[in-house]
């Protein structure tokens, strides 16, 4: 990795600041390459997962990373131009100027992830090379066709000076995030960020982490309960439950959770009236996944949790293909209601209170996304001031990540730092503060100047005021 760093590195350190027009002709190179590319990526995902439906990677991975190649190509030049700042008294007033210039913080690195494993590369990639940078990227080495395949891509539309590609396994990973970059971005789980974290601090390198985590969906007794059923049906099918945002835990009203779960499981249903041998369902990555997955569903049903599968379905041998399990009410002990579930199962937990819902959220992890359902405004307002999570969808779930004109990003453990839009860009740049002083220096005139006299430290002492 250390050759490919080195060419990113020169190329960074002897241009200095790229204007708007290059970066938007650089940004155009990924733009075509994904455009050229993006049937044999399509194919090479569905392979990696053992089947994934060419919809799904269009929408998600190909259409989602345009979406921000272009949001960046169509508004850097903006976000770049220097932002006045007011100088202080009294030079303000004598003609001194400030400013603060944003300028690219040189080369940046990305690890992506298998799940969404071209959208966690280029969607913060837009805003790296938005803001100027180059880039030097580690797909995961869980969709190594899909790595391969953009490789390639990238060999043939982008100029090797201003992205570089690097592949292999964890051991790969771990040497990427001990590298002496600029920055560096990482998507995956809460366990492995904290080692990535753990290694960028040997050379102070500043990191963006998308982590994810237990995001809550809270369904209110003033809600819709069938359009709440169904929206949350459809987000928890997406990737069958892969992804980072994709809700884990379903609050319902106690007196309302039959009436839910039925629901649910006829809107998923309708999605999905088999699995097993459905080339629209997702596959999950791979056997250790799966073997995961299922621990934690059948853990819950040791303990005594209800579960419930759609569509109820015999398992076909081979396929990783699964049906979603509905874990209803698992005890405190249980796994499930601690550990990322990441795959097609959901818990479901009845409530009697909001302020029971509120501390429940409260008592865990900052997650990376929060749902509500429901008409109650002051109810709505309680759940958005008195939890935290990286970001929120009303009435829906899944839809802020779509936001390309908005930060998307965790807190806590599902995350830190930005990326998607203005804030993206600022995320990857030095905001440098600039001060030009004015053609007269009245310090000497105003006595300001050693040798000191007794009138200088009556007038500091005279702003020593609470006002």
């Amino acid at each position: 990795m250390q050759a490919p760093l080195a060419t990113l590195r020169q190329a960074a350190d002897g241009e200095g600041v790229a204007p708007a027009a290059e970066r938007r002709r650089r940004l155009q190179q990924v733009i075509d390459m994904l455009v050229d590319s993006h049937a044999p990526l399509v194919q090479a995902m569905d392979e990696d997962f053992g089947g994934r439906p060419a919809e799904l990677s269009l929408a998600n991975d190909i259409l989602g990373s345009l979406s921000s190649l272009k949001h960046a190509r169509d508004h850097c030049a903006a976000w770049m131009q220097p932002q006045p700042r007011q100088p202080f008294a009294p030079y303000e007033q004598l003609g001194a100027e400030a400013w603060v210039q944003y300028q690219p913080k040189g080369v940046v690195g990305i690890i992506g992830t298998w799940n969404a494993p071209l959208y966690t590369l280029l969607s913060p990639l837009a805003c790296v090379l938005g803001a100027g940078n180059r880039a030097l990227l580690k797909p995961s080495e869980l969709a190594p066709r899909t790595a391969e395949v953009l490789v390639e891509a990238f060999s043939r539309h982008v100029d090797p000076d201003l992205v570089q590609l690097v592949t292999g396994g964890p051991e790969v990973g771990a040497a990427f995030a001990g590298l002496p970059l600029d920055h560096l971005v990482f998507t995956g789980s809460t366990a492995v960020g904290r080692k990535v974290m753990e290694a960028a601090a040997q050379n102070l390198v500043p990191v963006t982490l998308e982590l994810g985590g237990k995001s809550p969906a809270v369904v209110g007794r003033s809600a819709d309960l069938a359009t709440a059923a169904w929206r949350l049906a459809l987000a928890k099918s997406v990737n069958a439950g892969q992804l980072c945002i994709s809700p884990d835990l379903v609050h319902v009203p106690r007196e309302r959770l039959e009436e839910f779960l039925g629901a649910f499981q006829e809107a998923y249903a309708g999605f999905y009236p088999r699995v097993a041998d459905n080339t629209q369902a997702v596959a999950i990555i791979n056997d250790h996944h799966l073997a995961r997955i299922e621990s934690l569903v059948e853990e819950a049903r040791g303990l005594g949790a209800r579960v419930e599968t759609v569509p109820n379905e015999e398992v076909v041998a081979g396929s990783r293909r699964r049906p979603l399990s509905l874990v209803v009410a698992p005890p405190q002990a249980c796994r499930i209601l601690s550990e990322e579930i990441f795959g097609p199962a959901l818990v479901v937990l009845p409530y009697d209170s909001l302020e029971e819902v509120i501390e429940g959220i409260n008592a865990g992890d900052r997650p990376l996304a929060l749902y509500h359902f429901g008409e109650d405004a002051q109810e709505r307002r309680r759940l958005l001031e008195q939890t935290l999570s990286g970001g929120v969808t009303l009435d829906d779930a899944l839809m802020h990540a779509a936001m390309h004109d908005a930060p998307f990003g965790g807190v806590g453990a599902s995350g830190m730092g930005r990326y998607h839009g203005w804030e993206g860009f600022q995320e990857f740049s030095h905001p440098r503060t600039v001060f030009k002083s004015p053609a007269q220096d009245p310090r000497a005139e105003w006595g300001m100047l050693p040798p000191y006299g007794g009138h200088l430290r009556e007038m500091l002492l005279a702003q020593v005021t609470p006002e």
